[in-house]
């Protein structure tokens, strides 16, 4: 029960009312002997209760009712979301005097898993498809069709095929095929698990939003955020931490022989390197592989923290359902009591017999948010937003160059993700559902899929990007903010079905930040400021594969409308110099970093620091008094001394020696313009350890001034930035950097067997790139990976061997002619089959059967595609041979049968015929070539 003192103002109430089964209120639970309200996030809460079979209210509960929280801060009564349940099971012991019982009640949305989904017409190996459809169409649709048959006439939604419950369009769309007898509770905690949407029971009326919107409020930040604070909104603050799923590699094994290494520079590695393995069926490209693969160590990144905060409402300033609820992001402490945003994943509350308040939140921060992103994207790419499909219903007799039906409920999904060297690509994953009919409407078993795509959309050309047996496929990699049209379309024994495509797509770029840099160490001498960085980030760890370089901002602090400006960059740990800053000023500084996709990360911690004069202050800016500071027999101590008074002609040849100087004391501005000449200056007078960093410009030489000289050094650039070339004489490498980006091309020399060999290779900090090898034994040009593997077309010219030809690394893509010194070659690959070439094409070769009968039997064949009636361009060889189907299996050896006459009887450019004198099935293979 809930204890009210009289005199005072209820702070915070809880109250438990019944009601009746889809009917009108009943009246307060008022005597209970406690209860425990758990509301999750996108799942069924639940509700324990005690109450005493002689307490007001105890007949409604030994029957079938509904019982609702509500909760109050002083003025009306309010029934919160996902506070409805259902008093469905109870325990108790009859000896017992005083008749407690037990009751444990599942939410409102326990009854979702009474309401499942029948079949329908249209179904595809025993599935209901959903194509192309929104989660509002879906559900809405079910609940319809379960009211008709008088299933759930309690329950009501308030959304519709295109906008959610809070009036806003759907953002996703999906492809579904469901079983029939799937319950509409299991279909939505799917959904929301794949990051589709959020729900939630108001009552009796379900709620659906998308995802992280009307149920994912930001109050962690901003001018007014919710803090639950120790001590005042927060009792107790338990953490459970482990390092156990911890891992810095993984290895990645797909489908092919595909293997992925992936390491992550950022994990936290207190013993050194932690490895973990996962093997991935039906991932077939790098690209798919190695974004699985980061997705697995960013969950494995580090410590795993669970956080359960314990609340209380009587000295707290904010209260639950009131000022924050389930999906909401507050301020609270985290790990190790850190004040941090956190999303509230679960609110229970309790109230206990005495009628005190109490309750926990179970809290996510935003690394297990992530994570749980993370792998709704790899669920996403695994399973292609489709459930397992198969090839359709009964096909007719004759299949045979019939032409698939268009795939229907077709969905790209573009996303970006990183290779090797932290460079973005864009991965796409396609999804439809099963063909099962021709083009036009009979029943068709077809034999695949595949996948076509096209840049740019309307005028590139149209390429078969992969093949699949199912009804998902993924392709990599892309070039990130290109546009792209795919398509797919079923095949029939090579019988190319009707195309669906897509609407143009824009791939991806990388759009995660960095991490934020760590605080830069700032000290002042010799007149400049030095900022100096360890290379981590601001949690102690090394940058991502993707740092591209951390740039040192600065602000004047007391300028309130400065908010800083670049002042020098980065590539790795190191020191900045920032030289020309006024003297006794100070100066705010801090780092950013910056990815090669250029997103920039959160500010560093600020540090201020102001320039240290290079002389005693007291004497800048006055008057040298004193013989001491006059050196003797030049300028009497008496004398005064006025501006411009001493003049070059006054000061003797060589009074002035280096020696007198102080570092940075003569500037550009105190020599006037032509006095210093090169008949000034002593052989080697000025050399390098005289310049300052940076002093030495290229607008302050001529452009005469380098001629027929030797210039030695480490680098060489032409620009710092833009459209450039670096020339680095430690590793003989010439790079052509463009304008606007970091992935150049390059020459550079290797040392091989006593001689420098030449490289030149293209586009070098992307995965994909071509590279010519010359050398005295060896040629080589080529398509390769990051790697120097093959990954494409290829020619070698060698002393001893010669070979051209296509590898992507799989033995079944390769496709070359290999010639050496033996005067031997082979040919490794496939031939095209006949049903698939042009007029032009040297070799059609192929296969095809023909059954038995009671008659002399005949066969024709027509090279090209079924229905083509373009013959080959020149006269054709066919070379022919049957194995007889009577004469028993391809690994029926020993047989006696003996076989019957066959001739070959025809041959023109448009194909050739057999005559059989047999009435047994035969199997007729072919090579034809033109000549």
């Amino acid at each position: 029960m809930q204890v009210i003192v009289p005199g005072e103002p209820m702070r915070y109430g809880l109250r438990l009312v019944a009601y009746a089964p889809n009917g009108a209120r009943l009246g307060v639970l008022g005597q209970h002997l406690g209860f425990e309200a758990a509301m999750p996030l996108n799942d069924t809460p639940s509700l324990r209760l005690t109450y005493s079979g002689h307490a007001a209210g105890a007949t409604w509960l030994a029957s079938p009712c509904e019982v609702a929280v509500e909760w109050s801060a002083g003025g009306t009564w309010v029934e919160p979301a996902n506070g409805r349940y259902l008093r469905i099971k109870r325990s108790g012991d009859n000896a017992d005097h005083a008749l407690t019982r037990s009751y444990d009640l599942p939410g409102y949305a326990w009854q979702l898993r009474k309401l499942v989904l029948y079949p329908s017409i249209g179904m595809i190996d025993g599935k209901r498809q959903f194509p192309a459809t929104t989660v509002g169409d879906i559900v809405s649709q079910m609940i319809d069709e379960a009211r008709s048959r008088g299933t759930l006439p309690g329950l009501d939604y308030d959304f519709d095929a295109f906008e959610d419950s809070a009036g806003q369009p759907w953002a996703a769309t999906l492809t579904l095929g469901l079983d029939p007898g799937t319950d509409l509770l299991a279909v939505l905690i799917n959904l929301a698990e794949q990051g589709v949407c959020d729900w939630q029971i108001q009552g009796r009326t379900l709620q659906i939003f998308n995802e992280n919107t009307t149920l994912g409020r930001q109050f962690g930040s901003g001018p007014a955020p919710v803090e639950l604070r120790l001590g005042r909104d927060i009792e107790q603050a338990p953490d459970e931490a482990t390092f156990e799923d911890a891992a810095s590699a993984i290895l990645i094994t797909g489908e092919d022989g595909l293997s992925v290494e992936v390491t992550n520079p950022v994990a936290v590695r207190p013993w050194g390197r932690w490895e973990t393995y996962q093997s991935q069926g039906g991932v077939k490209d790098e690209g798919t592989a190695r974004m699985l693969a980061r997705y697995a160590l960013d969950r494995a990144s580090g410590e795993r923290v669970q956080l359960t905060r314990q609340i209380t409402p009587y000295a707290a300033r904010f209260l639950p359902l009131r000022d924050y609820r389930v999906g909401d992001t507050v301020r609270a402490p985290g790990d190790q009591a850190v004040m941090q945003g956190l999303r509230i994943r679960q609110i229970t509350l309790t109230v206990d017999a005495e009628g005190v308040i109490g309750g926990n939140l179970v809290l996510n921060d935003r690394f297990l948010e992530r994570d749980i992103r993370i792998s709704r994207r790899a669920n996403g790419i695994l399973s292609g937003g489709v459930t397992e499909g198969g090839n359709g219903g009964e096909p007719a007799p004759d299949s045979k160059d019939r032409v698939p039906a268009a795939p229907t409920g077709l969905i790209v999904d573009p996303q970006a993700y990183l290779d090797a060297e932290g460079y973005a690509h864009g991965l796409i994953t396609v999804s439809w559902l099963p063909v099962s009919t021709d083009e036009n409407g009979v029943a068709l078993s077809v034999d695949g899929y595949e996948l076509i795509g096209q840049t740019p959309p309307g005028t590139g050309a149209e390429r078969v990007l992969g093949h699949t047996d199912g009804t998902s496929i993924s392709y990599s990699p892309l070039e990130p903010k290109t546009q792209w049209r795919f398509g797919v379309r079923a095949t029939n024994q090579g019988t190319k079905g009707l195309l669906a495509t897509s609407p143009v797509l824009t791939i991806p770029d990388d759009e995660g930040p960095p991490p934020s840099p760590s605080t830069p160490v700032v000290d002042s001498r010799l007149g400049i400021v030095r900022v100096t960085w360890d290379g981590l980030t601001s949690s102690g760890t090394g940058m991502p594969t993707d740092f591209h370089r951390a740039l040192v901002m600065m602000r004047d602090p007391l300028d309130a409308e400065d908010d800083g400006t670049q002042v020098e960059w980065l590539e790795r740990a190191g020191t900045a110099v920032v030289p020309g800053l006024p003297y006794n000023s100070d100066r705010e500084f801090w780092l950013v970093a910056l990815d090669r996709s250029g997103n920039v990360s959160g500010e560093s911690a600020r540090v201020v620091a102001a320039v240290v004069p290079l002389v005693d202050t007291d004497l800048i800016g006055q008057v040298i008094d004193g013989a001491e500071h006059v050196i003797d027999g030049s300028i009497p101590a008496n004398a005064k001394i006025t501006a411009n008074t001493i003049t070059g002609t006054l000061i003797q040849a060589l009074a002035i020696n280096a020696g007198h100087l102080n570092a940075n004391s003569i500037t550009a501005d105190k020599i006037e313009a032509g006095a210093i000449q090169t008949g000034h200056l002593a052989a080697a007078a000025i050399t390098a350890d005289k310049l300052a960093a940076g002093s030495v410009t290229a607008q302050t030489i001529a452009a005469d001034a380098i001629n027929g000289k030797t210039i030695t050094g480490s680098i060489v650039r032409s620009s710092p930035t833009g459209r450039r070339f670096v020339l680095d004489s430690s590793t003989l490498d010439l790079r052509f950097y463009p304008a606007g980006g970091s992935n150049y091309s390059r020459i550079y020399s290797q040392d091989s067997g006593g001689e420098a060999a030449i490289y030149i290779t293209t586009n070098t900090s992307s995965s994909q790139r071509a590279e010519l090898q010359v050398d005295s034994t060896l040629i080589r040009l080529g398509m390769q990976n990051s790697n120097g593997s093959q990954r494409g077309g290829g020619l070698d010219i060698a002393d001893d061997y010669a070979q051209f030809g296509y590898s992507t690394g799989s033995s079944n893509s390769e496709t070359y002619i290999f010639l050496n010194s033996s005067g031997r070659f082979f040919i490794r690959g496939r031939v095209w089959d006949a049903n698939e070439t042009s007029p032009y094409d040297a070799f059609a070769a192929g296969s095809f059967s023909i059954g038995g009968g009671s008659t002399p039997h005949w066969a024709s064949y027509r090279y090209g595609p079924p229905g083509n009636l373009t013959p080959m361009a020149t006269n054709m060889g066919p070379v022919v041979t049957l194995r007889d189907g009577g004469s028993g299996g391809p690994d029926a050896f020993g047989n006696t049968y003996t076989p019957k006459a066959w001739a070959l009887t025809a041959s023109t450019t448009e194909g050739f015929q057999v005559n059989l004198a047999n009435a047994t099935s035969f199997a007729i293979y072919f090579w034809a070539h033109r000549h």
